[in-house]
């Protein structure tokens, strides 16, 4: 077993009448999945980590969360609630992440070391409906919200670069309060205006409303996240609220300066003229590296993401585009943090799809040399974009696991069923010494 899995069982093994450590599946590569489960209520919150496989700190987050309910009879016997922590959703993904979760965290490393896998292998989707769930990773968490039926439902997320937010299916009056005050102690930015919520409502500052899911294309479900998902699932069936909780790995504190820019089309027209650069860039070197992939071990899997990427990246360019928008869906306002956000999102999809088309170089060898050399001038100047013209600085992994508890259980109390709770540096996680999931098997 990983070391988040042999912490978590030292964890049941040190309080075996209050939490238990269960297999509830098996990933595509033969990966346990391991629901640990603190008390014995009769209501059921479900907490989701590692849901795409760059994302790892919900890791951490999950054995704060545990060591606080063991501790808080508010959280567990008080509440009649039983707290189910999925340690990693898809640990296959999150291996091939080791080389960047080894350190040194910079964002070179990360990008150069990136790994995401296409839509269709990610297992909170639901392209073709529950139904038709493939993913054995998907399925086992389908299966878990039917035997739970939780009143809440929690998905641990990060962003790479930017800030915090959480996205509801139902509003929780007061989350965004409870937002800021975490964010404020915690030195997080909140993102006023992410990329994937460009459309959505607004609950309150860095909140915002999941629209209902609907059937479309590849590229306005990634675009405009509208696929079925499993955040939606146990909503329909059980009345489960489901918040997504997003922590950022590096933080931009424009993307919470609500200020109004008086120059926002132009800053808009030239952040899609540049992804739109950047991607047709990115076209020409996978036209160069694809012939040379022939018998590269699992290049496949590389590939996948980056066809996503490109696939979707002309269609981000027109949506964020005044003029190729026109009147037909007019933009959210456009203050400084919206802008930010964009910019930054224009960025990171082109450096996904750098960072994936480097690996796949470097494996192909000498026929690739050329691009892999390109691809590293690429990297390094779009990174030092995100350091030098954007202000990105790595924030350490306890405050963002601390933030992401602490959204966790406003959450939970604000669905009524905890009296407040209160935070002190002494309480159980807080420790600086918090660090990444090196595997999480």
């Amino acid at each position: 077993m990983d070391e988040l899995g042999a912490r978590a069982a030292a964890l049941a093994a040190r309080r075996p009448r209050d939490a238990r450590l269960r297999r509830v599946g098996t990933s595509r590569g033969g990966t346990p999945l391991w629901l640990l489960s603190v008390g014995h209520g009769s209501r059921h919150a479900l907490v989701v980590a590692g849901p795409h496989a760059n994302e790892p700190v919900g890791g951490a987050t999950v054995l704060r969360l545990a060591e606080r309910a063991l501790a808080d009879p508010r959280l567990g016997t008080a509440a009649d609630t039983t707290w189910n922590l999925l340690l990693c959703l898809d640990p296959d993904g999150a291996r091939r992440n080791e080389g960047w979760l080894s350190g040194p965290y910079t964002l070179d490393t990360y990008f150069r070391r990136f790994f995401r896998p296409g839509f269709l292998e990610q297992p909170e989707w639901l392209p073709d409906g529950a139904e038709r769930a493939a993913l054995p990773e998907t399925r086992a968490l389908l299966e878990l919200q039917d035997e739970l039926r939780p009143f809440l439902q929690c998905s641990l997320h990060g962003v790479d670069v930017g800030g915090g937010f959480v996205e509801l299916t139902r509003d929780l009056p007061g989350l965004a309060e409870r937002v800021a005050r975490a964010a404020a102690r915690l030195g997080i930015p909140r993102e006023l205006g992410p990329y994937d919520t460009l459309y959505w409502p607004a609950l309150g500052p860095a909140v915002y409303r999941i629209p209902p899911p609907r059937r479309g294309d590849l590229a306005a479900a990634i675009t405009e996240a509208a696929v079925e998902s499993t955040w939606y699932h146990p909503h329909h069936r059980y009345g489960t609220v489901t918040a997504v909780v997003e922590a950022p790995m590096w933080g931009v504190a424009a993307v919470e300066d609500g200020s109004p820019r008086a120059d926002a089309h132009a800053v808009l027209r030239k952040v899609s003229e540049t992804l739109r650069r950047d991607t047709r860039r990115l076209e020409a070197l996978l036209a160069r590296v694809r012939p040379h992939l022939a018998g590269v071990p699992d290049a496949a899997r590389l590939l996948a993401p980056v066809d996503d990427y490109v696939l979707v990246a002309p269609g981000l360019a027109d949506a964020w585009d005044p003029d190729a928008l026109g009147e037909v869906r007019p933009l959210s306002p456009l203050d400084s943090a919206r802008l930010t956000a964009l910019g930054i999102s224009g960025r990171r999809v082109a450096l996904r799809t750098a960072g994936l088309l480097h690996q796949l170089a470097r494996a192909a060898g000498r026929p690739a040399e050329g691009a892999l050399a390109e691809l590293d001038g690429l990297i390094e100047a779009w990174c030092a974009d995100y350091r030098d013209r954007y202000g990105a600085r790595w924030i350490p992994v306890a405050r963002q696991a601390e933030y992401q508890a602490r959204v966790v259980l406003a959450a939970f109390e604000l669905a009524g069923l905890c009296a407040p709770v209160r935070f002190r540096s002494g309480e159980p996680g807080w420790g600086t010494g918090a660090r990444l999931p090196m595997r999480m098997e």
